[in-house]
């Protein structure tokens, strides 16, 4: 195997060093208060652009407490409007809440409990939900430079995940664990649907995540780069403890759910690993194993 020459590791031939199996853009800052009526009184700016080149994420509808606020903190795309169910009680959540949408200029409404559920699209919306701009992918060019801190590459490749709670909790162990970038097929896998924004908690407003037309053309441009491709699936070749390109730029595939990794996507992992597994069950759920490899990577980086 050859690498080209470019930002990461250096370039030039050589074979995997083990096998086994910096942030970036897309989020930002911001902060509630009385519990009478209107809570508000501030018009909705006129509308932006949604998009970008890449294609529609989604993520124009918000439901649950931290993840609005996480949206009103980041401020890196236009919240249009804040309702909040009639009949909540006093929280200091939703006290910060107010107050940053009070700051944003963003328009705060209370309204009936039965109007706002038939509003939300998810389960257990804590009685706060935001409508804002869509997310904009980020370019994958973007996402193979190194971080503000000089940091290679750490991304992720979600290859056909569609259940929504497993993305959503993909997307938020990956926020936490430094991950630097998230890669998303342009087909067949989900998009940032209100169950996902929920399940992540906010780490949407602060992970860049780039959509392509296909996982294995992308993992081409990455290995031109200079980044491991490396597999996660139950029949690595070795464990993913034992991975020593950690803290080289690096991107985990991870499969769907059942299927695991696509064959194409397999064919052109560097190196796949596997997760140990000392119980009878033979294999854990993806969100599950994202956790275990994103922190693993994490450990040998040192975050």
């Amino acid at each position: 195997m050859s690498r080209g020459a470019g930002k990461g590791p250096k370039g030039g031939p050589r074979g995997p060093k083990g096998v086994g199996g910096g942030k970036g853009s897309g989020g930002g800052p911001n902060r509630g208060r009385g519990r009478d009526g209107q809570r508000g009184t501030t018009p909705v700016r006129a509308a932006d652009g949604g998009g970008g080149k890449g294609g529609s994420l989604g993520g124009d509808q918000v439901e649950g407490r931290h993840a609005v606020r996480e949206l009103l903190l980041a401020g890196t795309r236009r919240t249009r409007e804040v309702l909040l169910a009639g009949d909540l009680d006093a929280a200091p959540i939703l006290d910060e809440i107010i107050d940053l949408a009070d700051e944003a200029k963003v328009t705060i409404t209370e309204i009936s409990r039965a109007k706002f559920e038939s509003m939300t699209r998810t389960e257990g919306s804590q009685g706060v939900l935001a409508t804002a701009q869509p997310l904009r992918p980020t370019e994958l060019e973007e996402l193979l430079e190194p971080g503000f801190d000089g940091s290679p590459p750490f991304l992720l490749l979600l290859d056909g995940i569609t259940d929504p709670g497993n993305l959503g909790a993909i997307l938020r162990t990956a926020e936490c664990a430094g991950v630097s970038g998230i890669v998303l097929p342009r087909h067949r896998a989900a998009r940032i649907t209100p169950t996902v924004a929920k399940s992540a908690a906010g780490a949407i407003e602060h992970l860049p995540m780039a959509l392509v037309g296909g996982l294995p053309a992308a993992m081409t441009t990455l290995k031109k780069r200079g980044i491991w491709n490396v597999g996660l699936d139950a029949g690595g070749e070795c464990s993913i403890h034992e991975l020593t390109v950690a803290d080289e730029p690096v991107a985990l595939a991870l499969g769907a759910e059942g299927a695991g990794l696509s064959r194409l996507v397999r064919e052109r992992c560097d190196t796949v690993a596997s997760i140990p597994m000392a119980g009878v069950l033979d294999s854990l759920n993806v969100s599950a194993a994202a956790a275990v490899a994103c922190y693993e990577v994490a450990r040998t980086r040192g975050n």
